[in-house]
């Protein structure tokens, strides 16, 4: 098994295949502790604009 900071060289599609697998492999409960890593991480990612919407006052999910 690769170290987790090594560089690759492969395609988009190779890459694509990897990371499907790795998805795949991974147990649900490995997949809900992704799932809740990327969103914790997404929150530094915050837009200064203001969603289009939210001034319908509508729920929106970001």
């Amino acid at each position: 098994m690769e170290p987790e900071n090594s560089l690759r060289f492969e395609t988009k599609e190779e890459a694509n295949e990897r990371r499907m697998q790795e998805a795949l492999n991974r147990t649900p409960h490995e997949r809900l502790m992704f799932f809740l890593e990327m969103v914790r991480e997404m929150q530094f990612f915050k837009t200064s604009k203001q969603h289009p919407n939210s001034f319908k006052k509508n729920f929106i999910i970001e």
